[in-house]
């Protein structure tokens, strides 16, 4: 395939992407009130009491469920856009890589929102609860509803983010680009770079970073295992190819 035929395949996976987003956005809409209930649920517990969500301007509840309608169609139409973006790759894999596409499609998007999920669940409740721990009687929060979602939705993609490591590190050791012992020899600077990365992706302050860094962490350890495993299973089959009698030989 040439260049362009390269960029006009890209851009109609694109275009599909785009409209089935869109399309979800204009289902998930319908319900973007009860979506933001439960997306600020972790935070409405840690409130004292007197404290409410507000907003700042006219328009700002409106764009506030136009957002949450959007970021709700991403999570929601995840399995069919990875499916897009595994399948424009597919073409440059060898025929046994091309069949994996379809699950590498679905694992993409089990990791991606179990990521989003691991935050709001388990990261959420700590946060809040350590954020909420500076009210006074003096000092009361009073968060809007935009500031609250800006903050969820950037950590909710980031953990998402991160949790496709394993499944990076696993398709990079198959073809070769990624080995175990490279990941462990650089781990020191590995540790640095997570931290780096945390400290961009979170909130300007050290508990948010520490958060998000030690689940990186321990997803870069697991990384190596899944990268070991697939080095493995790539030298196995490299061996058994090379064991095949040729017809010459036969």
């Amino acid at each position: 395939m040439t260049l362009m035929g390269h960029l006009n395949e890209l851009r109609r996976r694109l275009f599909r992407i785009v409209i089935i987003v869109i399309l979800g956005f204009v289902a998930f809409y319908g319900v973007a009130e009860p979506l933001y209930g439960f997306l600020s649920a972790p935070l409405k517990v840690q409130l004292p009491a007197g404290s409410k969500l507000i907003y700042t301007s006219p328009a700002g509840a409106f764009f506030t469920y136009m957002k949450v309608a959007l970021v709700a169609s991403l999570f929601g139409t995840s399995p069919f856009s990875f499916y897009q973006i595994w399948a424009f790759i597919a073409p440059g894999l060898y025929k046994e890589e091309k069949r994996a596409v379809l699950p590498l499609a679905f694992f993409s998007s089990v990791f991606f929102i179990a990521g989003a999920s691991f935050c709001f669940f388990m990261v959420f409740p700590i946060a809040f609860k350590f954020f909420m721990g500076f009210a006074t009687e003096t000092i009361v929060p009073m968060i809007s509803v935009e500031e609250y979602l800006g903050f969820a939705l950037k950590l909710l993609i980031a953990f998402g983010v991160v949790f496709e490591m394993p499944l990076f590190a696993f398709f990079l050791s198959r073809f070769g680009l990624l080995t175990p012992a490279f990941m462990r020899r650089q781990r020191r600077y590995a540790i640095l770079f997570i931290f780096i990365v945390a400290a961009i992706l979170t909130p300007p302050d050290v508990f948010s970073q520490c958060l998000m860094a030690i689940p990186m962490l321990l997803l870069y350890e697991v990384s190596i295992y899944v990268s070991a495993a697939a080095y493995k299973k790539k030298d196995e089959k490299k061996a058994d190819a090379e064991d095949e009698p040729t017809e010459e030989t036969a």
